[in-house]
C-alpha cells in the first residue's frame, strides 16, 4: 500500500506535469524563440573569440576579386588586404594605405576591432570584417522577432555554421547571410551594407600569418598623423 504522504506528492506531480506541458505546446514561439537568439548571440560570441587567434584566412570577393585577413598575437596586429587598398591595425597606430601612399592615424581601441570607419574603404571594395558581422549577429541576437534558418557547411576546409536571417530590427541591414566557422573566424557574408552589395567567402584558411603580412605595400609614401 502506497503511505499517504507518498500519494499527495504524486497527485500534485500529476498536476503540475502537464500543466507544464502544455505550456510548451501552447507556446513554441517561447522556446523557439530562446534556441535560436541563443545560436544568434553563440555565433557572435565564437567571432569574438576569434580576436585571440593567429591565423590568415583569404576570400573571394563580388565580382571575382579577392582580399585577405591577417592576424597574429604578440604583438596583436591586423592586416586587412582588399584591391584597392591595405588596412593594418596594431597596438601602435592604424595605418590606412592605397596602392601609393599610406597614412598613420592613432590605434584604435581594441586592435582586433577596429571601428567601422576605419574599414570603410575596405567594405566598399568588397571585404567585410569580422567586427562588422559581430554587430550584426548582436542586434540579431536581442530580436525576437527576426527569421532564421541554419544550416551546417564546409568553407575552405572547416566546418561552419551558417545563418540566413530577415526582418532584423537595429542592424545595418534586415537581411544577411553568414557563415562562421569552428575556429570562430568569418567563413562567408552575404548582404547589403550601406547600400553596397557584399559577397565574400573563404578560400584558404591557415593558422599562421607570415611576416611580410604586415607590411606596407612597397614604394608607399608614408605619413604619420598620430
Amino acid at each position: 500500500m502506497v503511505p499517504a504522504r507518498t500519494r499527495i506528492t504524486l497527485g500534485i506531480l500529476a498536476v503540475v506535469l502537464p500543466l507544464a506541458g502544455c505550456d510548451n505546446i501552447e507556446n513554441p514561439a517561447v522556446a523557439q524563440g530562446v534556441s535560436r537568439n541563443d545560436l544568434i548571440a553563440g555565433l557572435a560570441a565564437q567571432l569574438e573569440g576569434s580576436a585571440s587567434l593567429t591565423y590568415t584566412a583569404a576570400y573571394q570577393l563580388a565580382g571575382g576579386t579577392t582580399g585577405s585577413i591577417a592576424q597574429s598575437q604578440s604583438p596583436t596586429r591586423t592586416a586587412y588586404r582588399y584591391p584597392t587598398g591595405v588596412v593594418l591595425v596594431t597596438d601602435d597606430a592604424t595605418t590606412t594605405c592605397t596602392k601609393k601612399s599610406c597614412t598613420m592615424t592613432a590605434p584604435p581601441v581594441s586592435a582586433a576591432s577596429p571601428p567601422a570607419a576605419v574599414l570603410a574603404d575596405a567594405q566598399r571594395a568588397g571585404l567585410v570584417a569580422g567586427s562588422t558581422v559581430f554587430a550584426l549577429l548582436t542586434a540579431a541576437a536581442l530580436d525576437t522577432d527576426m527569421t532564421v534558418d541554419q544550416h551546417d557547411t564546409t568553407i575552405a576546409g572547416r566546418h561552419a555554421t551558417c545563418v540566413d536571417l530577415s526582418d532584423v530590427d537595429d542592424a545595418a541591414t534586415r537581411e544577411f547571410s553568414t557563415c562562421i566557422t569552428n575556429d570562430g573566424v568569418l567563413g562567408s557574408f552575404t548582404g547589403t551594407l550601406n547600400g553596397k552589395a557584399l559577397d565574400l567567402a573563404m578560400t584558404n584558411y591557415a593558422d599562421r600569418a607570415a611576416d611580410d603580412a604586415f607590411d606596407l605595400p612597397r614604394g608607399a609614401k608614408l605619413t604619420d598623423r598620430r
